[in-house]
């Protein structure tokens, strides 16, 4: 879809919750112009329709600058083998690119604002609505860790409740919705 950068300032929360700000950005332009279409946010960086991955967000900081790059399936949705996709055009939701990107920037533009002006707690409280639900099973792929979905800390960090009870904060990493294994596979 195209890419945003963000020049950090003095007094600006961490970068690494701008995935947060651009995902609560995506789902409202999402939500905007495909009325309908139940999405859901994968901490740190997906958006999800179902359990199927329509868009991603990735960071890359270059010195005081953030450039935020997101790509969203609006007319099709590449065939992968580890894991299920989906497209709003497939979703019966034919948008228009240059449209699309012009609603985004809007909502990006208001979503940085609300990072810088009211911190933090502010996007995890406008994030945690639309992010999977508690409960959810999750695995942090790099530590081979399972837990389910226990909100975000105050901080934008993922809250990982493991099978004794304890909470691990993640604070970056590659989380996976941990589906059940078919037979063979």
């Amino acid at each position: 879809m195209g890419s945003t950068v963000v020049h950090l300032t003095a007094g600006d929360p961490s970068p690494a919750t701008l995935a947060l700000v651009a995902g609560v950005a995506l789902a409202k332009a999402v939500s905007a112009l495909a009325p309908g279409v139940a999405v859901t946010l994968k901490w740190p960086n997906d958006l999800l329709v179902g359990d199927a991955k329509c868009a991603g967000i990735l960071l890359e900081r270059t010195g005081n600058s953030v450039v935020i790059g997101i790509g969203v399936n609006l007319v099709a949705a590449p065939d992968l083998p580890d894991r299920p996709t989906a497209s709003l055009a497939g979703e019966g939701r034919g948008i228009d690119r240059d449209h699309f990107a012009e609603v985004l920037a809007i909502a990006m533009v208001d979503a940085i604002w609300t990072w810088r002006q009211e911190g933090v707690g502010s996007i995890v409280r406008a994030w945690s609505p639309l992010g999977h639900p508690v409960g959810t099973p999750l695995r942090v792929s790099e530590q081979g860790i399972d837990g389910t979905f226990d909100g975000l800390a105050d901080d934008g960090a993922l809250r990982l409740r493991c099978a004794d009870g304890a909470i691990m904060l993640i604070h970056a990493g590659d989380v996976e919705l941990n589906r059940p294994r078919q037979e063979g596979i």
